[in-house]
């Protein structure tokens, strides 16, 4: 009797143990589906940036990346780019328009033509920030999801406050 117990205990024990064996290599399949999932993605980041946005790492390091990161290093480009964020709806227009209006005068870029001379403000109405830490961040490229209008409207929120101390 007792042995009898202990070979259906064994049986019972070798079932569960192929039985789990089972699901865990399933579970490795779909571990391994997912990473090579990833691993495309990761792959791909270049055309995203270039097209349908950055990836999801790239836009959490900018929007925790400190004001450098998202902030003009010139006022003239924070010019272009408070048009720009207007015109994207990104922050109030009437805001940014009293703005942006004193510090073309205050640049010396009241007329078109100064401000089509004027490099740097044409990149920023285009939407090409230039950080404050040396980079270029084209905030056309950063995509839709809900990080990137962030990324966007926290971009936005520090030139303007730029332009603001910059007219104080």
């Amino acid at each position: 009797m007792k042995m009898t117990k202990r070979m259906m205990r064994s049986a019972a024990l070798a079932a569960v143990l192929v039985s789990a064996g089972a699901t865990a290599a399933s579970w490795q399949d779909q571990l391994s589906s997912a990473a090579s999932q990833l691993g495309q993605n990761s792959g791909t980041t270049t055309a995203a940036q270039s097209g349908s946005g950055l990836s999801l790492s790239s836009l959490t390091s900018l929007l925790n990346g400190g004001d450098k990161a998202l902030s003009s290093n010139t006022m003239s480009n924070a010019t272009g780019v408070m048009q720009y964020c207007a015109k994207q709806k990104l922050v109030a227009a009437t805001n940014v328009d009293n703005i942006k209006d004193k510090l073309l005068g205050k640049l010396g870029l009241e007329s078109t033509q100064q401000q089509t001379q004027q490099q740097d403000y044409q990149q920023g109405l285009a939407g090409l920030l230039k950080t404050g830490n040396g980079q270029q961040l084209d905030l056309n490229n950063l995509g839709n999801s809900q990080l990137a209008e962030k990324v966007k409207t926290k971009a936005c929120d520090l030139v303007l406050k730029q332009g603001v101390n910059f007219i104080s």
